[in-house]
């Protein structure tokens, strides 16, 4: 018996997980970005936004009361404590949200809704998935992908990349991990072998 699932797909930052999506998007699977989630959480006058200045300073907010992402991360980043500090605000209503649209795209006769979360675990959303997809990457290569995506610097960069949990936990917890080290080859035939094992999940066929 064929029944719809979510799939979450995580991994540490940089490792390549919206590459990931967008091949396996090709295989007829929604895609919900968790990131675009928070940003939309976090807009300008947002009961979010409002309680993270609260948490974080009011100077985390541009002359106009938008967020200043740059500002946020900085202090959210510091330490583990501040990390779980942002994520105890953004993540209820992230969470609220994706399901929204994943009930959504059930509805409009998706098998299986891909959720892009890096704080798929922390965020507790991995107990509402029926398969985990893990990307992972060597450290130097996600290093060189989050400074030139985001524009940072090497040091803010390795903040980022602290506050996550380590590649073990990842590849620990996953029901396939895929290896991203830029060879698309690579990354299209694992791709390929991971949509078999969703499907066999989607039609109820046990995964060895």
């Amino acid at each position: 018996m064929r029944r719809a699932i979510v799939v979450g797909v995580t991994g540490q930052t940089g490792a390549g997980k919206g590459l990931v999506c967008e091949e396996l998007k090709k295989y007829g699977y929604a895609v919900i970005d968790a990131d675009k989630i928070a940003a939309l959480v976090t807009e300008k006058g947002s009961p979010v936004l409002l309680e993270l200045a609260n948490a974080f300073g009011e100077d985390i907010l541009n002359e106009d009361g938008s967020l200043n992402r740059a500002e946020l991360a900085k202090r959210a980043f510091k330490s583990p404590e501040k990390t779980t500090l942002l994520n105890s605000i953004t993540h209820p209503e992230i969470t609220r949200l994706i399901l929204k649209k994943v009930n959504g795209a059930f509805c409009d006769g998706y098998e299986a809704v891909l959720v892009d979360a890096s704080q798929l675990f922390e965020s507790g959303f991995s107990s509402n998935c029926r398969f985990i997809i893990s990307v992972v990457a060597p450290e130097n290569i996600r290093l060189s992908r989050i400074m030139e995506r985001d524009g940072i610097s090497e040091e803010a960069a390795r903040q980022r990349m602290s506050a996550q949990r380590d590649e073990m936990f990842f590849r620990k917890n996953a029901d396939v991990v895929i290896e991203n080290d830029g060879d698309i080859k690579k990354i299209k035939d694992q791709v390929l072998y991971t949509a078999r094992l969703i499907e066999m999940r989607i039609s109820g066929e046990e995964i060895l």
